[in-house]
């Protein structure tokens, strides 16, 4: 297996309580680069001191992109691998060898696994596909915000998939993504024909509590001749409901459901969200038709679309629950020690299963 030059890059703004732990995931690498963007708090002397090369730098106006090029360019010309993550995320160890094992002298970029939430024993629950890891030349960062790489190098793109590489998640929840709306909205206007982008500024209003922009924004993104994956056409969809369930306008956002399921009939996520809204609404039949179809769908696409929920116990729940309200207790039973398999000693499930077997147990016969 050849060694490759391997630096890792990143741009940090007030980072310090997570500087340890992320120097102590990115130390198999050869080097470490770091911009500061305006830290006000010791990442700078932290970073500094367990080894890694910090320039402190300002970027106005705002853009991740410009900061994370500027990182890029800081790294040694002759640099083999680029790895780009942030100083919330957080590689296995062994990381470098299962890179190392995939990459090859024709390589120009590598996927791998990133994963987004994990569950209370630090297992992965929502995964997906990212792509931060590249050669040296002929890749830069675009957008000011969602930013990602685009190549032009002077070959054609090679890349690689390390099926076995692990980035963990593991942000600050407190952290504000306030600057992220204006970044969308400027990017938008940079790239009116990037599809992607307008799905991402619809959603972010969603985030925002503008419900009315966010759904004039995602039907315009699902108007537009590059929205064909059908996938995020669903989820544009799933967000459209929700925007109109905020709004307390049920029958439309159940058109709209109704709309996302067609679109993808074949993954979780639009039946899952069809099944919580029959259930705001008491829609017994509903939850239980909608949870059912979900539950038959046992493959995860696994994009980063996908939501936990769909993939753990609830939809269980919730059919037990439809079947409870609709006389079915055998199966409500079975449903809900299914939602128990999966989240031991629930203190909610185990309720309702007590709830339900009360309900199966012959009535007793009082004595005259």
């Amino acid at each position: 297996m050849k060694k490759y030059k391997i630096y890792i890059y990143a741009i940090c703004k007030n980072e310090s309580s997570f500087i340890n732990r992320w120097m102590d995931s990115v130390k198999e690498a050869d080097g470490v680069v770091v911009v500061d963007t305006g830290s006000n708090d010791d990442s700078v002397a932290l970073l500094r001191a367990r080894g890694a090369i910090v320039y402190e730098e300002t970027f106005i106006p705002w853009r991740f992109d410009a900061a994370r090029n500027s990182a890029l360019n800081h790294l040694p010309v002759d640099t083999d691998i680029c790895v780009s993550i942030d100083i919330d995320e957080v590689f296995e160890p062994g990381w470098r060898e299962k890179l190392e094992h995939s990459w090859n002298d024709d390589t120009t970029l590598a996927k791998y696994w990133y994963v987004w939430e994990t569950t209370a024993n630090g297992q992965p629950q929502k995964k997906f596909q990212r792509d931060k890891i590249h050669t040296r030349h002929g890749y830069q960062w675009v957008h000011p915000v969602h930013e990602v790489l685009s190549y032009s190098g002077p070959r054609a793109e090679a890349i690689v998939f390390v099926n076995d590489l692990l980035l963990f998640h593991r942000p600050d929840p407190t952290k504000s993504r306030g600057q992220y709306l204006p970044l969308l909205e400027l990017s938008s206007k940079e790239n009116p024909d990037d599809d992607r982008t307008k799905f991402w500024l619809g959603r972010e209003y969603i985030y925002h509590h503008q419900y009315d922009q966010a759904i004039q924004t995602l039907k315009a993104h699902l108007n537009m001749p590059s929205s064909t994956w059908n996938e995020e056409r669903c989820a544009s969809m799933r967000y459209i409901a929700k925007a109109y369930r905020l709004k307390s306008d049920y029958p439309s956002a159940l058109t709209w459901l109704y709309r996302a399921v067609a679109e993808c009939p074949d993954i979780r996520e639009p039946w899952f969200d069809l099944t919580v809204l029959a259930y705001s609404q008491h829609n017994w039949p509903l939850v239980y038709f909608a949870a059912i179809k979900a539950l038959d769908i046992k493959i995860c696409t696994e994009s980063y679309l996908t939501e936990a929920m769909a993939w753990d116990f609830s939809l269980y729940d919730y059919a037990a629950v439809a079947c409870y309200w609709l006389g079915f207790y055998q199966e409500a039973l079975i449903h809900s020690e299914n939602a128990l398999k999966m989240s031991p000693n629930n203190s909610h499930l185990l309720n309702n299963i007590a709830i339900i077997k009360d309900k199966l147990s012959p009535p007793v016969k009082l004595s005259t």
